[in-house]
């Protein structure tokens, strides 16, 4: 199992619900975030300008914990719907996941995730 962590910006997150619902994907954790990337948190080349202070700007994180074989497709779907080319995309971060225990029914690994 892994966790994919998916740091967008707030008017994509419902775009990327939206397209999974015909994935095998059953639970998303979703949090408001601030943060900024290498551009520090400007859109245009003043962020070149090191005298110029660093900003932050609200993104929406969404966290997944999928099997194995859901990695490869949730992220090429997460690109497809949110990708511009532009700064400011966002980032994917895949993490590995020891176990998962589904508190009601005792249920561990994939069985704990899946419907």
């Amino acid at each position: 199992m892994k966790r994919v962590e998916c740091i967008v910006r707030e008017d994509r997150a419902k775009k990327i619900l939206n397209a999974l619902l015909d994935f095998d994907v059953w639970g998303v954790t979703i949090t408001s975030v601030r943060g900024c990337g290498r551009q520090k948190g400007y859109t245009s080349s003043e962020y070149m300008d090191r005298r110029t202070p660093v900003r932050t700007l609200p993104f929406t994180k969404l966290e997944f914990v999928v099997r194995d074989g859901m990695i490869e497709p949730l992220i090429e779907r997460i690109i497809q719907v949110t990708g511009t080319g532009g700064m400011g995309d966002g980032k994917i971060f895949v993490h590995s996941v020891e176990d998962a225990v589904r508190i009601s029914t005792g249920e561990r690994g994939d069985k704990a995730i899946s419907s």
